[in-house]
């Protein structure tokens, strides 16, 4: 693990301090590429960490500044992503799955992270949950149910069938298209799944917005 924080592409947080984690996958050929264009002045793009795909962890920002990773969005009604977490970028080009190495180190990384900020596992979120239509990292391959399993993501158990739209509203899915709200949701808690709606998708919903309400964290105000 490195901390000579190489990248010069970040900012000040505008107030806010990180209250979620943003994982996401690199979509490039690999981390030596991903490091050479998240420490690129000229790509306005940046992540907090970097994990390489035998294990390394590279730390490219420090956390207490604003590093340029989620672009526009929202998740649970809060804009300026980037101001409010922390980016996490895995080497994948998206096409595979991650490798051992990199799930055992991002475990401790998000340990970590969530210890030093007190994030809990509810705040530990896709680039896909909050740009639905816009991105769909780090994607279908990757294992939330692990990080679920260690305390460090959620993953919710079937609920009721109840209205889809309510549902996603209250895990926090930001507003868009029914498609791509839906689309986002089947990435996340149902990967692999398509065509249209379904009673599966609305009865995983209804569960993941009940766990959302019960694992909720209380948000530090907004700054004006």
């Amino acid at each position: 693990m490195t901390a000579d924080y190489p990248s010069l592409n970040h900012g000040d947080r505008r107030g806010q301090r990180p209250e979620l984690i943003v994982l996401h996958y690199t979509g490039m050929a690999d981390a030596a590429a991903a490091r050479a264009r998240l420490c690129d002045s000229g790509a306005e793009v940046s992540a907090h960490w970097l994990i390489c795909e035998t294990g390394g962890t590279e730390a490219l920002v420090p956390e207490t500044r604003r590093a340029w990773h989620a672009g526009a969005g929202a998740w649970q009604g809060r804009g300026d992503v980037n101001s409010r977490s922390i980016g996490v970028e895995i080497a994948n080009p998206g096409d595979r799955p991650f490798t051992a190495q990199q799930m055992d180190a991002l475990t401790e990384l998000l340990r970590g992270i969530m210890s030093r900020w007190h994030i809990g596992p509810a705040s530990v979120i896709a680039h896909s949950d909050l740009a639905p239509g816009r991105k769909i990292d780090p994607g279908p391959r990757f294992d939330w149910q692990r990080l679920a399993h260690e305390g460090l993501a959620l993953w919710p158990a079937d609920g009721p069938d109840m209205p889809l739209a309510s549902s996603l509203d209250a895990i926090g899915y930001p507003a868009c298209s029914a498609t791509e709200r839906l689309s986002a949701f089947r990435l996340r808690f149902r990967p692999w799944a398509n065509g249209s709606e379904t009673v599966a998708d609305r009865r995983r919903a209804a569960g993941a917005a009940l766990l959302y309400q019960e694992n909720a964290q209380p948000c530090p105000p907004i700054s004006t």
